[in-house]
């Protein structure tokens, strides 16, 4: 069993401690949001009614609020939240913004390889039209169309990266060992391949907000801290509540992300897993000087067990992933949020990334669990006799495709047929995952699995070949 280079090239345990002895325990994202951007709205009280029920104020949420007044500006539209506007992971992701709906080109050849030029030219049209939403609707939420780099790390990689660059899409460069070091100064990088032009990078907090200060402009109302308990269609609309109030509403949208389902059909159908990330202070010039990163690329190594990171407006970095923790039980939980030896393995593979930052300080340090789905990507669906439109399990890669599924679910409960309603991405539910005990069993052998193909030059072991060809293949 081989080494990676995250173990061959270990930072002193002194430098990690130190860079994280004053981080704190809180998002960055939230906490740099100016206070005009953090109306304090009210809960939910009494009996309101509507033409639209959104359950959930994230992304998925505000974007199908929003559209929903582009399609009907007449409509009552309300937003019912159980915490704060963008608490969950649409304020605490990444911040990378990626035109794939299908989490890659890979995975969605897997499962739908006829629809793929479709889903490729559908991803890329969304990208560019949360790209122009800063212009359309008066935002700012910080978007720079950076692409993304894939660095490889480990020898074996490398031709990956080289057949990756050979199948000549359009964007796509490959970058040898002198190239990507030239353009990002890491001693690991043996090879790249930058996608130009299918990822952009924004602030998560930030675009959240907007959309919520933009869909109010529009009329929608939003309510905080009110958590939905019952969702009830036994007369001709539905009726959302709470524990104090309720929303009478022709339709509902259920846009709840990693968080229990309000219909049972769906309670299987995700599992919420643990992300945790870093956040520098900002770089002095000298240090951003040492790195280079000139083209200030989103970064995703090509690992199994892979690391995110990017700059911030004001050069801070951003350094998360590796570790993918699920818990017994799929219970969401703030416990879960607290993991010391993560963040000190990610410090230390921080210093192995960028040995010349040594002395650097992290200044936060938070997590956040993201809804996995079988098949990697959103799932769609309506119920109640077509009333009610749902989707989850973006698994990582929602800040970009949540728009669209807000465009999927309005076309769902308006009956509309077309190119993306005809999807088989869109008709068809993936498989759910396996109740307990056999879904911890399932999910920590196969984590196991994929650290061991990252010992093993990529191999695979008979566990995920086999969950590969039942397309239930894994990525942590």
């Amino acid at each position: 069993m081989g080494t990676t280079v995250f173990e061959r090239q270990r930072p002193a345990a002194s430098v990690v401690h130190r860079s994280l002895a004053e981080a704190r325990h809180s998002v960055f994202w939230r906490d740099d949001l100016p206070a005009g951007l953090l109306p304090d709205r009210p809960p939910l009280v009494g009996t309101h009614r509507a033409d639209l029920v959104v359950v959930g104020g994230g992304y998925t949420g505000l974007w199908t609020a929003l559209l929903a007044t582009e399609r009907d500006p007449g409509a009552k539209i309300v937003i019912v939240e159980a915490q704060r506007v963008g608490w969950a992971a649409s304020g605490r992701n990444g911040g990378f913004c990626e035109a794939s709906l299908t989490h890659g080109h890979e995975n969605g050849m897997a499962r739908w390889p006829a629809e793929m030029p479709v889903l490729e030219r559908l991803g890329r049209e969304n990208l560019d039209a949360i790209e122009a939403a800063e212009a359309r609707y008066g935002m700012d939420f910080h978007f720079e169309r950076t692409g993304q780099l894939s660095p490889a790390l480990e020898p074996h990689q490398v031709q990956w990266l080289k057949d990756w660059a050979a199948e000549g899409e359009e964007g796509v460069v490959y970058l040898d060992e002198a190239e990507v070091q030239a353009s990002v100064a890491s001693p690991t990088y043996l090879a790249a391949v930058w996608e130009q032009r299918t990822c952009g990078l924004l602030h998560p907090a930030r675009l959240a907000a907007e959309l919520a200060r933009v869909c109010e402009e529009r009329g929608v109302e939003i309510f905080e801290r009110s958590h939905v308990t019952g969702l009830d269609s036994s007369g001709p609309g539905v009726v959302v509540v709470t524990d104090a109030g309720r929303v009478e509403a022709s339709r509902a949208v259920l846009a709840t992300n990693v968080f229990p389902s309000l219909l049972k059909r769906n309670r299987l159908m995700t599992v919420p897993v643990y992300d945790y990330v870093l956040m520098t202070e900002p770089l002095t010039t000298e240090q951003t000087a040492s790195i280079g990163w000139r083209d200030r690329q989103g970064i995703g190594d090509m690992a199994n067990q892979f690391h995110y990171y990017r700059l911030t407006a004001d050069n801070r970095i951003l350094f998360g992933g590796y570790d993918a923790i699920y818990h017994y039980g799929r219970a969401v939980r703030p416990e879960y949020e607290h993991r010391p030896v993560t963040w000190e393995k990610l410090a230390g593979h921080f210093f192995t990334t960028f040995p010349q930052l040594e002395g650097l300080r992290f200044t936060h340090k938070w997590a956040g669990a993201i809804d996995t789905s079988t098949q990697f990507t959103a799932f769609f669906g309506t119920a109640r006799e077509r009333r009610v439109a749902y989707a989850a399990g973006f698994t990582g890669l929602g800040v970009g495709s949540t728009r669209f599924a807000g465009e999927v679910m309005l076309d769902l409960l308006d009956g509309i047929s077309n190119e993306r309603t005809g999807l088989e991405m869109v008709r068809k539910r993936p498989l759910p995952f396996p109740p307990e005990p056999a879904a911890a069993i399932g999910i920590n052998a196969t984590r196991w699995s994929l650290d061991r193909a990252d010992h093993s030059e990529g191999r695979r072991n008979l566990l995920l070949k086999t969950l590969d060809a039942l397309g239930l293949g894994f990525d942590s």
